[in-house]
């Protein structure tokens, strides 16, 4: 992996203009990934991981704006540029895989087709596009690319679906590629063996990848750092082993105790309480703090994120403090449940 990032990411901000008022949907993140690395964007619903990947490929529409912040792409301030160079960025410099492969792919046209028009985008038209194609469907492991080519989407599985969208968010080699919620849509079986291609293609290829997803055990099974969100900031980053073994935020160590485990007695599963807050009206102090059991008078100011140990950092008052969070043991086992299980349950 490569000292200098590929991307780099600082103090972005994006908010929609609603008629209820300004949600604040990425407030402040900052973030980079090296290539040939997986960072791993996790957190609930809602707490603004697909919006900082659309901000990042300036694909946010009205209402939402971004308001302040760098994205800057192998030395490239990617938020100055004019759109028809942004345009350009798309597909290249950066690659995407959406969330459901359905609506990923026009039902109208054949597979190939769809591809082909990825490389006249960018201007390959004139090379040889029907091997570039073939080798990319080869590459994501489809039999008889020829004739999978000549398909439409409705003509596959969920499974050789994706696997299209992630041959044509690689079609044109990019330095990064943003993977959002990838395996969502696909049963368990199928689930890994989607990851265990991507992870192949980034290393074959020592492409940065930005994995955003809700579920810890493609976290374990895929990432080398972590990334966790809450309320649109970042509450922890830390070294997957790290995170899992030692997390520093009670956020993060109520996703890892979530995590069904064999050992859980049946019909038990824990739960965080509360909800998130609404993100137009941000309370003051810790976002955290009405769902959390170790708030304190002092969550009422709002905790910078900090450096806890070596490479870990966490926006927790208790952990800054040098306080330790409660159930460490129970937060490993879960994590060393989703280790083991990672390629069933992903």
């Amino acid at each position: 992996m490569s000292s200098a990032p590929v991307l780099r990411v600082k103090d972005l901000t994006t908010r929609f203009y609603t008629s209820q008022g300004a949600v604040t949907a990425v407030d402040g993140v900052s973030f980079s990934v090296g290539r040939g690395e997986t960072l791993g964007l996790v957190g609930e619903s809602g707490s603004g991981k697909s919006v900082t990947a659309m901000s990042i490929i300036r694909l946010v529409s009205p209402p939402g704006r971004i308001e302040s912040g760098s994205v800057e792409l192998n030395g490239t301030e990617l938020l100055s540029l004019d759109e028809e160079a942004m345009r350009r960025h798309r597909g290249t410099s950066a690659g995407m895989v959406f969330q459901n492969p359905m609506t990923a792919l026009n039902p109208v046209f054949a597979v190939g087709w769809q591809m082909r028009e990825a490389l006249r985008a960018h201007g390959r038209d004139g090379e040889d596009a029907d091997a570039i194609i073939r080798k990319a469907l080869a590459d994501v492991g489809m039999p008889d690319p020829l004739r999978q080519a000549a398909s439409f989407p409705h003509q596959m599985s969920g499974g050789m679906r994706q696997r299209v969208v992630i041959a044509m968010g690689m079609l044109n080699d990019p330095q990064l590629l943003i993977a959002d919620e990838p395996t969502t849509a696909l049963d368990v079986t199928i689930q890994a063996q989607v990851l265990d291609l991507m992870k192949k293609l980034i290393h074959d290829h020592g492409t940065a990848l930005l994995l955003i997803t809700h579920n810890m055990g493609v976290i374990a099974k895929m990432c080398d750092r972590v990334l966790v969100m809450y309320a649109g900031e970042i509450v922890e980053e830390a070294p997957v082993e790290q995170l899992f073994a030692d997390s520093r935020h009670p956020y993060t160590r109520g996703l890892l105790r979530s995590i069904p485990r064999a050992d859980q007695p049946r019909g038990k599963l824990l739960t965080l309480p509360g909800s998130p807050p609404d993100m137009s009206e941000l309370p003051p102090g810790c976002r955290f703090r009405n769902r959390c059991s170790y708030a304190q008078e002092r969550c009422s100011t709002h905790p910078s994120l900090l450096a806890v140990a070596p490479g870990h950092l966490a926006r927790c008052w208790v952990t800054q403090d040098g306080g330790r969070l409660d159930a460490a043991e129970g937060s490993k086992r879960a994590g060393a449940g989703a280790l083991a299980g990672a390629g069933h349950a992903g």
